[in-house]
């Protein structure tokens, strides 16, 4: 049986449109999507089209890798946003949606509330960027929030979803539209949400002072905020927050390793003999270490790279959680 790859991703495209469709997340003739074919094609929708009911004629085809190939074509008009987007990730798949909790949501606030854990690990601090015209017609600020989470909300016009396949941007859109409903329900019944695990602790660290990202300068700050931190000492000792979690610089193989006992670290070596490594390249740990970027979302999402059971790491969420907003509270140069 001869495959023909064009038909098979087309409809791919026209089930999850309708799945869109089906579940609210567009309406009418909202949303668009796009789908890499190959290295130099790419499959995105026709505009005016309604994506719970494509056709095959719906998906057009186009060259990226030729300016002019779009002439004439009726494609979506957020097509310069879909090959930007290609062109500037490695990604497979692109929703572009317009849910109306999210927008009901972002359009009186710019920070996700996540009251769940899930939404935590899969969406942390999910970037909201304000636009002024019915399309997208700024997009670096779109393409550099990209860089640090695979979804990412337009204000009052939606949010763009990526992955490498369709199913898993889909999850990012379900799971956002679940945060926001569950934190929209929690008013319901208490109007001032509060949630323990988000407050501030008082930062006693000199701010005065920035260190060389990743130089032993850098970390042993660090140590000295965690060891200094009264709620990882308690949660440390509280779930026996005992082993060793290294930290990798990719490219430049530069290694930290952290020993815990019971929430302090003992020391930390220069080698990646651990269980557990969390490595990253150099643009990754600095979205990180500014507060742009949550590690365990990170690592969901692939921007990082775990080595070692995340189910066991997440045993230690609330610690590490802690660990991580100490990691901003540490300035870089």
């Amino acid at each position: 049986m001869i495959f023909n790859p064009e038909k098979i991703l087309k409809k791919e495209i026209i089930d999850i449109g309708r799945k869109l469709y089906d579940l609210r997340l567009v309406v009418a003739r909202s949303g668009n999507l796009s789908a890499r074919l190959d290295g130099q094609y790419i499959l995105v929708t026709k505009s005016g089209t309604s994506l719970g009911n494509l056709t095959l004629d719906d998906i057009i085809k186009v060259d990226l890798n030729d300016p002019e190939d779009i002439k004439g074509k009726p494609v979506t008009s957020e097509f310069l946003l879909h090959s930007q987007i290609y062109q500037n990730f490695s990604r497979k798949a692109i929703i572009h949606c317009h849910p109306t909790l999210i927008n009901a949501y972002f359009a009186v606030t710019s920070e996700l509330k996540a009251l769940t854990f899930e939404g935590r690990l899969y969406l942390g601090n999910v970037p909201v960027i304000p636009q002024d015209t019915p399309a997208i017609t700024n997009l670096e600020p779109v393409i550099q929030a990209l860089k640090n989470s695979n979804i990412v909300v337009i204000k009052n016009h939606g949010l763009v979803s990526i992955a490498d396949k369709f199913s898993d941007a889909l999850y990012l859109v379900e799971a956002l539209e679940e945060t926001v409903k569950t934190a929209a329900v929690a008013r319901l019944f208490q109007k001032d949400i509060l949630d323990d695990l988000d407050k501030e602790l008082k930062n006693s660290f000199n701010q005065d002072d920035a260190f060389l990202m990743f130089s032993k300068e850098h970390i042993q700050a660090i140590v000295d905020l965690v060891n200094k931190d009264e709620a990882i000492a308690k949660k440390g000792a509280e779930l026996d927050l005992t082993l060793q979690l290294a930290i990798k610089l990719d490219a430049q193989d530069l290694v930290y390793k952290f020993n815990f006992e019971k929430g302090k670290i003992t020391k930390f070596d220069f080698d990646d003999n651990a269980p557990f490594i969390i490595s990253a390249p150099a643009d990754i740990w600095e979205a990180v270490f500014l507060g742009k970027l949550d590690p365990f979302v990170a690592t969901t999402q692939g921007k990082m790279k775990l080595k070692g059971e995340f189910a066991k790491l997440s045993r230690w969420y609330v610690p590490f959680n802690r660990l991580f907003e100490l990691f901003r509270q540490v300035k870089i140069k």
